[in-house]
């Protein structure tokens, strides 16, 4: 996704909801803005709790951190259109009750109409889902949206370039998640093979 003069700016939709791991929504949104991708935010109230409990963050901290903030309420907002050009969504963590409304198409806040309209577009989605262990239902709503064209993305940590903190395997996820929209990045080392 190279920017040319006359191109429009690569552009991505981030959600950070309710799942633990919000640490993976602020590093996307920290990577995002290195990389000169704008970015189109939306956090739901539990994501807001998560940020708090988690990494002693509030809304308007992390707020900061993007181009365009929307609520997830408005759901007139210019990203519940497939007219908004944009090359795409991350939903950093996703929820299982988030998974759920986006693969049966419950539209009922900003973050689902923004995948819906995500995945209508044929547009990268992907949702790092936070859960565990997954119960049937999970496994056929990841199924449900896998089929639909978005990508299921669970924030697991490798080992094989040898981490030797957390941020190393919070980069090393969000690294990975860069790679499926094609954007070059420094987050991790490449594997050069043993």
């Amino acid at each position: 996704m190279s920017q040319q003069a006359d191109a429009a700016p690569t552009r991505l939709i981030v959600a950070i909801t309710g799942a633990t791991g919000v640490a993976y929504g602020v590093r996307l949104l920290q990577a995002l803005r290195t990389l000169q991708v704008e970015t189109h935010l939306m956090i739901s109230d539990a994501g807001v709790l998560n940020l708090h409990q988690e990494l002693d963050l509030n809304r308007k901290d992390v707020e900061a951190m993007a181009d365009v903030v929307h609520n997830v309420r408005d759901i007139g907002a210019a990203i519940a259109s497939g007219s908004f050009q944009s090359h795409g969504m991350i939903v950093a963590p996703c929820s299982m009750r988030s998974l759920a409304a986006i693969a049966h198409g419950l539209s009922d806040n900003l973050i689902t109409r923004a995948a819906d309209v995500i995945l209508k577009e044929r547009r990268k989605l992907v949702l790092m889902v936070r859960e565990t262990p997954f119960n049937l239902a999970h496994l056929r709503n990841m199924t449900a949206v896998t089929e639909m064209g978005g990508v299921i993305f669970p924030p697991l940590p490798a080992f094989y370039h040898r981490p030797a903190s957390i941020d190393e395997m919070v980069d090393h996820t969000i690294g990975r998640v860069l790679d499926l929209f094609h954007l070059q990045h420094t987050l991790t080392p490449r594997w050069q093979g043993m």
